[in-house]
């Protein structure tokens, strides 16, 4: 079941803290509870998205996302995402994540998270994603001027930017093996 309680928590707390311009980072602090943990007692991946979600609607609230969303009806959506998992996440273990926008090109924005146990990263994500309306994707450059932003997209770091460029020569659909019923 998605975590509404933390969701619920994670708003009220970012409403509290102080706006961050659009490529602000945003900084959530968490704790690994029983009912996040899988058969191998250590944090599902599955949840660890879902707490990568919870530290992006933070950051959402205090740029000015959500409300830009809420007053221009337009929807948010995921359309990638790369995961590095390199330490566990155990029981009751307190951790941060920390979330930024890395920037943009001329369909999406660019999300950089992390997972932090002490001084120790333990998951990085990259994110594809896109504001939505009816008619389909909302160009960045009117994102950002609705957050008051009017500069280009930064320079993606040199990792991103491979990322990106990989991605565009993955076959889609992917290609069927045969072996599908």
């Amino acid at each position: 079941m998605y975590p509404f309680v933390r969701l619920i928590k994670e708003v009220l707390h970012a409403r509290k803290l102080p706006p961050l311009p659009p490529l602000g980072t945003h900084i959530s602090h968490h704790r690994c509870w029983p009912q996040d943990i899988d058969q191998f007692i250590e944090m599902n991946n599955g949840r660890i998205l879902t707490i990568l979600d919870l530290g992006r609607t933070g950051l959402a609230q205090r740029v000015g996302l959500l409300r830009a969303l809420s007053k221009n009806r337009w929807g948010l959506t995921v359309a990638g995402s790369s995961v590095m998992y390199r330490k566990r996440v155990r029981p009751f273990v307190k951790f941060r994540v920390v979330s930024k926008c890395v920037g943009w090109d001329e369909r999406f924005m660019y999300l950089d998270q992390s997972l932090w146990i002490g001084d120790d990263c333990a998951v990085q994500a990259l994110y594809r994603t896109a504001v939505t309306d009816r008619n389909g994707i909302v160009r960045p450059e009117r994102l950002m001027a609705a957050l008051g932003l009017r500069d280009q997209s930064p320079a993606f770091p040199e990792w991103v930017q491979r990322w990106i460029e990989a991605d565009k020569v993955r076959p889609w659909p992917p290609l069927d093996d045969g072996t599908s019923a």
